[in-house]
């Protein structure tokens, strides 16, 4: 477990954007027998768009957003009122709402059948939580959150606090700010997305994306998103030296 978590730990301080910090926990997932994983950080307003880093499938990613199923998803509400990590499946409270329960029966119809929630409340921003999540119970899962539930608590804090730094100060290009909805998409369109690609993983439209991208473009002053990758490319290649 040492050297997951020491792997773990160089992974995020190499990171410099979402797709990084993605395949950082991937990553570490993977080597701890967790097949998936999602961290979900609530928007600050109601209507706010959350921020969601997954490898759950991304139809059901987007469908989530699409629905704002973070206000009725039961794990989300106990995420709320606990501080806690704690251990969840379909069966595992005693009543559910006939939407909660739509929910459920949807996740799981994409393999999300269970899981192990690690809520983070800090006072720098919303309330965010990490989940590892399975099909079905099975062994090296139990064993993981049996032996390595603190240690899975202290990848999730890690992760947060690294998301948060990043997106509090690397927002500007030359200057000039970026919202995080037109940093992210400009991310991933220098990594050759197209904007429906973008929208499929980030859990928008085609057309939001693009409109993201266009924003991004006017505000950096250039005619394409070539070149504003481009300035983006430059900017990260400052900070780094």
């Amino acid at each position: 477990m040492h050297r997951i978590f020491q792997t773990f730990i160089d992974l995020l301080a190499a990171a410099k954007d979402s797709a990084d910090y993605s395949d950082a926990m991937a990553v570490t997932a993977k080597a701890l027998d967790l097949s998936c994983f999602a961290y979900l950080a609530l928007p600050r307003a109601r209507r706010g768009r959350p921020q969601l880093i997954s490898t759950y499938p991304v139809e059901w990613t987007s469908h989530y957003i699409a629905s704002r199923y973070q206000h009725i998803d039961p794990v989300i509400q106990e995420v709320l009122g606990n501080t806690e990590p704690f251990r969840w499946d379909r069966g595992s409270a005693g009543s559910y709402s006939s939407l909660q329960q739509q929910l459920l029966d949807e996740a799981s119809s994409f393999g999300i059948r269970l899981g192990f929630t690690v809520p983070i409340h800090d006072d720098h921003g919303p309330i965010a939580a990490l989940t590892f999540a399975s099909e079905a119970p099975n062994a090296p899962f139990e064993s993981c959150i049996a032996h390595h539930s603190r240690v899975l608590q202290l990848m999730a804090l890690y992760f947060h606090a690294h998301i948060r730094r990043t997106a509090s100060s690397e927002l500007t290009i030359g200057g000039i700010p970026l919202s995080s909805r037109e940093f992210e998409c400009l991310e991933w369109a220098s990594k050759g997305k197209s904007a429906w690609e973008i929208g499929e993983i980030i859990g928008i439209s085609r057309h939001t994306a693009a409109s993201y991208l266009q924003a991004a473009k006017e505000k950096l002053g250039v005619r394409t998103i070539v070149q504003a990758a481009l300035l983006l490319a430059a900017e990260k290649s400052k900070r780094q030296n």
